[in-house]
């Protein structure tokens, strides 16, 4: 009798060890996150470098993109889609060296949130250096690089930035590619 009761004992205990096993734990939601990608944009009246004939310029092109991350303090109140122009002045080393935004005086205090998580993000790209290569033929009719330099330049960009539920979501324009890191 000892032994059955033994048995019974072990059998409830394996019982409720596999019921505790099984239980159903609530998995709290991931906090919100964002993604991140952006467009170019050409800005009317933008003024290029003027090649001479034999010059030939290459670079200028990221190789270092931070994304913007959405102001979690606006998750929340989640406001309507915003889009911040920016205009990213980068030095003739590939560096970023400064963003400007137009009219960003007279922002209100969210989209101030927005411009700086766009200037946080940008600061930190570098680019391939713009550079501008001179060539010439010699007298046997041969072309050769004579000269080169580099030049600082500027490109314009649109982030976007959404949210969803309280979700966040950064991309340009109506494309939603992924963004490049």
């Amino acid at each position: 009798m000892k032994r059955a009761t033994l048995m019974r004992v072990a059998a409830c205990g394996l019982l409720v060890l596999l019921t505790a096993c099984t239980t159903v734990r609530p998995v709290p939601p991931p906090p919100p996150s964002g993604d991140a990608s952006w467009r170019q944009v050409a800005a009317p009246g933008t003024v290029r470098y003027q090649l001479a004939m034999g010059d030939v310029s290459s670079g200028g092109t990221p190789f270092k993109r931070v994304a913007p991350t959405y102001p979690a303090g606006l998750l929340a109140a989640c406001p309507p889609p915003q889009e911040v122009q920016a205009l990213l002045i980068v030095g003739d080393e590939g560096t970023v060296n400064e963003v400007r935004v137009a009219d960003e005086a007279k922002a209100d205090a969210s989209r101030r949130a927005f411009i700086a998580a766009v200037r946080t993000a940008a600061m930190q790209w570098e680019f391939n250096p713009l550079t501008i290569n001179h060539w010439a033929a010699d007298g046997h009719g041969d072309s050769h690089v004579v000269d080169s330099e580099t030049k600082p330049f500027s490109l314009n960009y649109v982030f976007r930035f959404e949210c969803h539920a309280g979700k966040a979501a950064v991309w340009s324009g109506a494309s939603r590619n992924s963004v490049e890191h």
